[in-house]
């Protein structure tokens, strides 16, 4: 009995001490991160694709609107054509912000290929038919704007070995800004992102 419980209290001494050794988190800063990047796609990746097509889209003059003021726009469908699970809104939305916050374009969340992605403006419209809503507050038909462009586009990835211990991965951000009005594109770019690395290293 005695040997039994000298080996349990060395095991749970041996298990407190492993935890005691483990690293805490620590915080990274986004703008200021120096540390290798990884073999598949990360934050810094897009936020440099996000600031290529923004950069050239406002150098071609594609979101200048004649006349001033500014154009609407709205998400189409962004594909992931890569071997990673990622979410294209991470992209999106990069631009989205900048876009905003250049003057020049404003983005509808009220329509959208799938439906509406703020679905709160739908949901607001159905107040007309409540009695305990001021109707004066409601929103009024005819209101929503409609879209004057539409940004879609894909990302992909090709794999190629360049030896026996290492790959080459590439990513090509592909972009397209199309006038709903005439269905031209205004705008279209390519932000190739091309990694060297171990070819143990997982890049999904």
């Amino acid at each position: 009995m005695k040997k039994l419980l000298l080996l349990m209290l060395i095991a749970f001494i041996g298990l407190t001490t492993g935890c005691g050794k483990r690293n805490a988190a620590t915080m990274i800063d986004p703008h200021n991160d120096t540390n290798p990047r990884v073999m598949g796609l990360g934050y810094r990746d897009f936020e440099q694709a996000a600031n290529t097509a923004v950069n050239e889209m406002l150098a071609s003059g594609a979101v200048s609107k004649p006349g001033g003021g500014r154009y609407v726009m709205v998400v189409s469908r962004v594909i992931n054509d890569t071997m990673q699970n990622i979410d294209t809104d991470q992209l999106v939305k990069k631009i989205r912000v900048q876009l905003l916050r250049s003057g020049k374009v404003v983005t509808t969340t009220a329509i959208g290929i799938d439906g509406a992605e703020d679905p709160m403006v739908a949901a607001a419209r159905k107040m007309r038919k409540s009695q305990e809503v001021n109707q004066k507050t409601v929103a009024r038909k005819g209101q929503i704007i409609a879209p004057d462009l539409s940004l879609s586009g894909k990302i992909i990835q090709r794999n190629h070995r360049i030896d026996s211990d290492t790959d080459q991965i590439e990513y090509f951000f592909m972009l397209t800004l199309t006038d709903i009005n005439t269905g031209l594109a205004f705008w279209e770019g390519e932000t190739p992102i091309i990694k060297r690395g171990d070819s143990g290293t997982v890049s999904w």
